[in-house]
């Protein structure tokens, strides 16, 4: 049951005692419907009033159809005529098939759909898979329903979505537990090193100039942020041999559209932070605030003169210092296992993936897919094996680089 004074900053549950208890739908009372982009009205009705990540908001999901043109697609399950589970999804295509994905494809991490808590008891694998049928019958096009990196529980209300076969996502999450506040925090996470490296850039970047934290706060300093962090990632992303999932300009469009929209919020959900020295940009990252939790969906530094300082590390502190102060019980660092998550991270949390394969050409997708998943988790838990993918990648993008260098000089 939901507590009636949680708030889930722009997801928040009604708030008299009644809304919030369990209510029951029989399998046979479960109704389930699919629509197109045309829902997209409906589908922000619904979560006015119920739980969602980040990921699956209204505003992502409106922003995202806006920017890139997305084939959207709407299941919704409901009971005694009113929602109670929404999936937003967009159609993508992958070689000759075509799969429905969380809106946002690889933006999109730590999902859970759009739900009515009071529902959520009642819920079935039975009643969802009624659902996926919905979809499949009014878009029979779509091969596969593919529901990658989910949370296992938001804000301890759990993924309704684990009711269907599932399995681990290869990429853990990490997530510092900040019960106690910031002070709390550094006695278990070896705090006077902390500080002290903390006292250390401070020095070192006074001595550049002048320095300070920065939140967007205008639609000016979202693209001034935005544009620095975008600058950054390409750069780094070209070193790693990594593509860009940055690159795309209408990827680009959507996040300009969603930090600057999320500024109209008494509390936005989405918000940017950088750390300027001398008046420069030299660390920024980009977050969302979900229930209790303060989610880091990205982040990236310059590679320039300061970037042995660690200004990443300096505005991870002062980040985190501060979702402290603003009594968030957990920050997260979203997918992947770093070394400077792990400076802090004390929880890890292992999101899973669910594969309803709605034609026999997603029977042949979700078997690749699962093997491609049980690959990608033997390569990241095996250090060696992934130290030495890492130095093949860059290895690679080095050797690309230069043909390219080459046709310049020339």
């Amino acid at each position: 049951m939901v507590d009636a004074a949680t708030s889930f900053d722009g997801n928040r549950v009604a708030a008299n005692e009644a809304s919030v208890r369990p209510m029951r739908a029989d399998q046979g009372r479960w109704t389930a419907t699919a629509c197109d982009g045309t829902g997209l009205a409906d589908y922000a009705h619904f979560c006015v009033s119920a739980l969602f990540a980040p990921a699956q908001s209204a505003a992502w999901v409106s922003n995202w159809a806006t920017a890139t043109g997305a084939d959207i697609v709407i299941g919704t399950l409901s009971a005694e005529g009113r929602p109670a589970l929404s999936l937003a999804l967009e159609v993508a295509r992958r070689g000759p098939f075509k799969l429905a994905r969380f809106v946002g494809g690889r933006h999109a991490n730590g999902n859970f759909a759009a739900a009515d808590p009071r529902f959520l008891p009642a819920i079935d694998g039975l009643a969802i898979r009624s659902m996926f049928q919905a979809i499949a019958r009014a878009r029979p096009d779509i091969d596969l329903i593919s529901l990658e990196r989910l949370l296992p529980d938001l804000d301890g209300i759990a993924n309704p979505l684990a009711a269907l076969p599932n399995f681990p996502s290869p990429n853990l999450a990490l997530a510092v537990d900040l019960d106690g506040g910031f002070e709390a925090l550094l006695s278990r996470a070896s705090g006077k090193r902390k500080r002290k490296k903390h006292r250390s850039q401070t020095r070192k970047f006074e001595a550049v100039g002048t320095f300070c934290r920065i939140e967007a706060r205008t639609r000016e300093e979202v693209d001034r942020l935005l544009d620095a962090f975008l600058e950054m990632k390409e750069s780094r992303f070209a070193k790693m041999g990594i593509a860009n999932v940055f690159g795309d300009s209408r990827v680009r469009d959507f996040f300009r559209a969603l930090f600057a929209g999320a500024l109209t919020e008494e509390n936005p959900s989405f918000l940017l932070h950088g750390l300027d020295v001398a008046g420069k940009l030299r660390a920024v990252t980009g977050s969302s605030r979900s229930g209790k939790r303060l989610i880091c969906e990205f982040g990236a530094i310059a590679e320039d003169d300061l970037a042995f300082t660690s200004p990443g590390d300096f505005l991870f502190f002062d980040n985190i210092q501060e979702a402290c102060e603003l009594g968030f019980d957990l920050y997260d660092f979203s997918v992947g296992d770093e070394p400077y998550k792990r400076l802090w991270c004390d929880v890890e949390i292992q999101h899973f993936e669910v594969l309803a394969p709605l034609t026999l050409k997603g029977r042949a997708l979700s078997t690749t897919m699962r093997q491609g998943a049980r690959a990608k988790a033997f390569i990241k838990n095996n250090p060696t094996v992934w130290k030495l993918t890492k130095m093949l990648r860059r290895k690679a993008a080095g050797q690309a680089a230069a043909p390219a260098a080459a046709e310049d000089d020339s």
